[in-house]
């Protein structure tokens, strides 16, 4: 065999290689994180929980999600150790202290969508449904009296939606 043809596998067990690798970083350094996790410590679950670690043990961690709600997770089920400051920016809504709150300006952002949809002066609405008149004066021929009159009678009726011919 020539290198032409090995070159193609060679390739793919290369890309197979360093896919594997990757993966496994990545596994390494989540079990990492798992084994830093310290009673006091902020997590969140891989289901969105989020928590503050009370016990560590071997393969569970006691977590309080609520003063006095005490849950028992598998250390494969924390997906992240938080940070004190991103803890308590998550779950206590504190963002910045007040010192920073001083230094931040700007206007703030309304409540409601209204004021982003009022026109000022932009013309008259164009209201674009169809109006009753239109309505009455262009009837559905299918559905008419003449329309049903030229079907012949063993004809099917028409298919609607979640209806077909399969079997």
């Amino acid at each position: 065999m020539s290198l032409v043809t090995l070159l193609p596998f060679i390739v793919l067990i290369g890309a197979m290689f360093l896919m594997t690798r990757s993966a496994k970083k990545k596994q390494q350094q989540a079990v990492q994180m798992r084994d830093q996790m310290q009673p006091g410590s902020g997590v969140r679950t891989i289901g969105g929980l989020y928590a503050t670690v009370k016990e560590v043990s071997d393969d569970t961690v006691l977590v309080e999600a609520a003063p006095g709600v005490h849950l028992i997770f598998a250390k494969n089920a924390i997906g992240a150790v938080l940070d004190d400051d991103e803890y308590n920016r998550l779950v206590h809504g504190t963002e910045f202290s007040d010192d920073d709150a001083d230094e931040i300006t700007g206007s703030a952002v309304p409540d409601d969508a209204s004021s982003l949809t009022e026109a000022d002066g932009a013309g008259p609405r164009i209201d674009l449904g169809k109006s009753d008149a239109e309505a009455k004066d262009k009837p559905d021929t299918e559905d008419t009296p003449a329309a049903q009159a030229e079907r012949p009678a063993d004809a099917e009726p028409k298919k609607t939606d979640g209806e077909s011919d399969a079997k």
